[in-house]
């Protein structure tokens, strides 16, 4: 059979989102009021669109905490994930990220604290979980699994010895 396109990220705002334990609250604007939005399960293979969206169905964006991309086709970190700022739930498991170096982009989420990212090819690479507790250091769990004083500790040496510091590189100033 052939795969059939994945629906762009635009159909988010005419889906009815699944029924949860408690009935979803919305603003005057008929925008929800909700600080997440669980998005797994899907065949989104980017987020263009994803932050038009966002403010689409959402009263307040700014205050996303959670977001849950999991069981997708994502093959990258989509920037627009960094511009959340109050996100401290992170979803990616079961997706297609192949660059290990597409996790640097979250560091600079300040309040990040859960992330998931098994079942993506990256989990292959040796020194995977290392990698990421090292460049994300304020994470307390990562693929469903509390973070230990070890873990920080293994993660330290690891980058001690896999990480080599930049080189500051002189120019000459050639006249």
């Amino acid at each position: 059979g052939k795969a059939l396109p994945a629906p762009p990220a635009t159909d988010l705002t005419s889906e009815e989102p699944r029924r949860g334990l408690r009935p979803l609250r919305h603003s005057k604007s008929g925008k929800s009021l909700t600080q997440s939005l669980w998005l797994n399960n899907n065949v989104l293979n980017d987020l263009k669109d994803f932050s038009h969206v966002v403010s689409q169905l959402l009263e307040h964006p700014e205050k996303l905490a959670w977001i849950d991309l999991s069981f997708n086709d994502l093959t990258s970190i989509d920037p627009v994930l960094t511009t959340f700022f109050n996100l401290s739930v992170l979803y990616l498991h079961g997706n297609s990220i192949q660059r290990l170096g597409e996790v640097n982009k979250l560091a600079v989420l300040p309040r990040l604290r859960s992330l998931t990212l098994h079942g993506n090819p990256i989990e292959e690479e040796k020194g995977y979980r290392q990698y990421v507790l090292c460049t994300l250091p304020c994470v307390t769990t990562f693929d469903f699994s509390g973070v230990t004083k070890a873990d920080r500790t293994t993660a330290e040496v690891w980058k001690r010895m896999n990480i080599k510091p930049k080189k500051v590189r002189i120019k000459q100033n050639t006249l």
